[in-house]
């Protein structure tokens, strides 16, 4: 898939780092949670005989939620979304050989949520999406191409608030506030073992060198973090 390279991960992350900060979240407070959206399992898009995958990966919690978008054409039928993962899914587990699709999740223009990763959408599932910071994070990415001045989908937008507020609402994180997380791999921005702090809503070239998600999505995150922590219940 051309530009596949916009989003060049690592599926290899194994080990978890250690314990992370989580300065966002006062265990004392009543948490603020929000409900779950709705989301496409991923049986409708992957079809009834998935092959046979190692058992998946789990962390403690989710505190951060990466956005990324893939790097594929915006002018699709909300219809075809199912096929474009599939073709996402088969790049990444074909030519790159990974176990499975990286991204926990995927949203189209019309905000559909798309269940990614195997592994159960409720649970802190480990994907493979930001290359050094996979653990205690998820990746939801936007089906198209956001570069500068591409216009960015309101119901997009909309679905990756509901999601990000619902997911770490879990942990009980402020989607407007940041994380401390360890970089687990020297081809991220930081050095393996470096502890970094970093939005509890990132964009992926917060913590991989690369133009992913798009400056056009990027520009957006503020207001998506805003909308997040709204539906969480935070003044």
């Amino acid at each position: 898939m051309a530009g596949m390279a916009l989003y060049l991960v690592a599926g290899t992350d194994r080990t978890p780092p250690g314990p992370a900060e989580h300065p966002a979240t006062d265990r004392t407070a009543v948490a603020h949670t929000a409900p779950r959206p709705p989301i496409v399992p991923r049986s409708r898009w992957l079809g009834s005989a998935p092959p046979s995958q190692p058992p998946a990966r789990y962390d403690d919690r989710v505190l951060a939620v990466f956005v990324h978008h893939t790097d594929t054409p915006n002018a699709y039928d909300c219809a075809d979304a199912p096929r474009i993962i599939r073709d996402v899914y088969a790049g990444q587990t074909g030519t790159r050989q990974w176990d499975d699709i990286g991204y926990n999740f995927l949203v189209d223009r019309c905000g559909t949520i798309y269940e990614g990763r195997a592994g159960g959408v409720d649970r802190p599932v480990t994907g493979a999406h930001t290359q050094g910071f996979n653990h205690r994070t998820a990746g939801v990415a936007a089906i198209g191409t956001f570069t500068a001045g591409v216009p960015v989908p309101r119901a997009m937008t909309d679905a990756i608030s509901a999601l990000t507020a619902w997911k770490l609402g879990l942990s009980d994180t402020d989607p407007r506030g940041g994380v401390r997380l360890r970089s687990s791999n020297d081809l991220s921005r930081y050095p393996a073992g470096t502890t970094v702090l970093l939005p509890a809503l990132a964009g992926h070239s917060d913590g991989y060198m690369t133009s992913c998600p798009g400056a056009a999505l990027a520009e957006r995150l503020p207001e998506v973090r805003a909308a997040a922590a709204h539906l969480q219940g935070r003044s």
